[in-house]
């Protein structure tokens, strides 16, 4: 017996069962009225909260306060410098240095300008995390983990600025070089101390208060020279929390430096104000959820899901088709809504004192498409979770509890067990949205990202068994 083979173009083929679930998707006016909503509440909630954020206070010169923007980087701490008018070098030993906070910082700094926020490079020693080269546009370079007494050296050649470290001032390791292109014609060199503050974290349900207090740092620095020498009096830029606790003395070549504050990113207990942007897709995805369980249980309560498996009796390939087309339209919506929210609320930010990333940055980039993919992996996710449970509310009321409960509940919880409530549920994957590094970080944004897409798939698949083995 000849079996039957539609004539119509595609015939029973996958293709044929996407723009069938595309019809679908597209001609209930409800579901069309859901996906529009998707971007709006993404762009209206990432406005408002552009428009409620307040700016900052910052250590100002002499340790004044002032309001207004503050570099993207913390510049505290005590420098005190002279002019390089082109290539040289600086060297100098770290003899000793206070164990006022175990990232605390004594070494040599070069900078464009004494100007606040100016492009610079450090070669540094920290009590507890040993030598490391910094700049104000580069990932930290790690060098030994030596601490004082330690030589340091900075070289200039151009805009390339590279580290060095020694044991004895004889025999140098090259710990790397960073480019900073600013650095043209004159710039400043010299001697750095620099202290964080102590911070205390009390976490509550739904937020956090932190206290801090600053730390005063001390290092004593010898055998200080420089290519070509270097006349005249160092000059003096006391940037410290507590400028009354700063001090610099110079006897017989031995100088004495103390100072509060940090140099660094505002990472480790600051805002992270991208992901501050993309708050709004905690909204639209509520609206993502409603329209993925909506999208198979409104068939089930209307019985129409008899006539689409009469259709295509292979069901696993429908719910695949479903998936397919949710992910897809949730992908699109989810890109246009996180790239309006960051183009809307940034300059808004900005005005505020806030510094969120440029879309040009890789990690502003990759939280801006990772949001739609998580937005789309979210769907797929409310689709196999209806499929089992056949129920809107129960299945709208499971999904959204596995992904927002776990994020009210760990702030409330200890910071050990909170990490590891927001490793191990599918809320792991709003990690992809995390642009940097926090005391609380619980996860990388990948790894996050990736245990939501593994909840995913173990779901679907048994959806998929459960949906072949149960009566329609």
């Amino acid at each position: 017996m000849t079996p039957y083979r539609s004539p119509l173009p595609g015939g029973d083929g996958f293709g044929r069962l996407l723009l069938a679930e595309w019809t679908k998707l597209r001609s209930v006016p409800r579901w069309v009225l859901t996906m529009i909503s998707v971007v709006l509440l993404t762009v209206l909630v990432a406005l408002l909260a552009a428009a409620t954020s307040g700016s900052v206070e910052v250590a100002g010169e002499g340790g004044g306060g002032r309001s207004g923007p503050p570099p993207p980087y913390a510049d505290q701490g005590h420098f005190v410098h002279r002019t390089l008018s082109g290539d040289g070098s600086l060297v100098a030993r770290v003899a000793s240095q206070e164990n006022s906070h175990e990232s605390a910082k004594a070494g040599l700094m070069i900078r464009s300008s004494v100007d606040p926020g100016a492009p610079y490079a450090a070669v540094l020693v920290t009590p507890d995390h040993g030598v490391v080269l910094q700049s104000d546009g580069d990932d930290d370079i790690a060098g030994s983990s030596g601490h004082a007494p330690r030589w340091l050296r900075l070289d200039r050649s151009g805009t390339t600025v590279t580290g060095y470290e020694s044991a004895d001032g004889e025999d140098w390791s090259r710990i790397g070089a960073v480019r900073l292109d600013e650095l043209t014609g004159h710039a400043e060199v010299g001697l750095l101390v620099a202290s964080p503050n102590k911070a205390k974290v009390t976490r509550q349900f739904g937020g956090e208060s932190i206290d801090e207090s600053p730390t005063i740092g001390e290092a004593t620095f010898d055998s200080v020279r420089a290519d070509p020498a270097q006349d005249g009096p160092w000059r003096d830029r006391d940037r410290s929390i507590v400028p009354e606790d700063s001090t610099f003395t110079e006897i017989g070549g031995t100088i004495t430096l103390s100072g509060s504050g940090d140099l660094g990113p505002h990472e480790e207990y600051g805002d992270d104000v991208t992901r501050m942007t993309l708050t709004g897709a905690l909204v639209g995805l509520m609206a993502v959820v409603a329209l993925a369980v909506l999208f198979i249980t409104a068939e089930y309560k209307r019985g129409m899901i008899l006539a689409t498996f009469a259709a295509s009796p292979r069901r696993e390939r429908v719910l695949a088709a479903k998936a397919v087309v949710l992910a897809g339209v949730t992908f699109v919506l989810g890109l246009v809504a996180s790239f309006g929210a960051v183009l809307i609320a940034s300059p808004i930010l900005e005005s505020h004192g806030m510094h969120p990333l440029a879309l040009s940055d890789g990690r502003a980039l990759r939280a801006v498409v990772g949001t739609a993919a998580l937005l789309a992996v979210i769907a797929v996710f409310s689709l196999g979770v209806a499929t089992l449970l056949r129920r809107s509310a129960a299945a709208i009321t499971v999904v959204l509890l596995l992904l927002l409960v776990p994020q009210i509940v760990a702030t409330g919880l200890p910071l050990s067990v909170a990490t590891w409530l927001e490793r191990l549920t599918p809320a792991a994957g709003f990690a992809i949205q995390q642009t940097v590094t926090r005391y609380d970080t619980a996860i990388g944004p990948w790894t996050g990202f990736a245990v939501l897409c593994a909840y995913t798939v173990a779901v679907l698949a048994v959806a998929g068994v459960r949906l072949r083995r149960r009566d329609a």
